[in-house]
């Protein structure tokens, strides 16, 4: 039996969609700068944020966290759901222009 639960576990983890562009926490709850309206939200070790990454000679030490590509703020008083056309996310770190903002979370409006 434990040896079925060891094999179903990462079956389980692989399975496990992320969350997707309408749900997340709330923008309100974003503490670390604004909400962020961003092209494209992937990992890390995708190909395309590895790239922007290496050209910006920025290191991130978890290659599964959560990139934001050509992004820009966007205020969360009195903004509709029709104010971000892409994915807003929540990022820990905008600190490096719009090209791309680091430990993001996404985010409903």
């Amino acid at each position: 039996m434990l040896s079925l639960t060891l094999l179903a576990l990462p079956l389980l983890a692989v399975a496990t969609p992320l969350t997707t562009r309408w749900g997340g926490e709330p923008a309100s709850s974003c503490t670390t700068g604004p909400v962020q309206c961003c092209d494209t939200v992937t990992t890390a070790n995708n190909a395309a944020a590895a790239k922007v990454l290496g050209l910006l000679e920025i290191v991130v030490q978890d290659l599964n966290v959560l990139v934001g590509l050509t992004c820009s703020p966007i205020s969360v008083i009195g903004v509709g759901s029709n104010s971000c056309k892409a994915n807003p996310v929540c990022c820990s770190d905008n600190s490096h222009g719009s090209a791309v903002s680091i430990g993001c979370v996404p985010v409903s409006l």
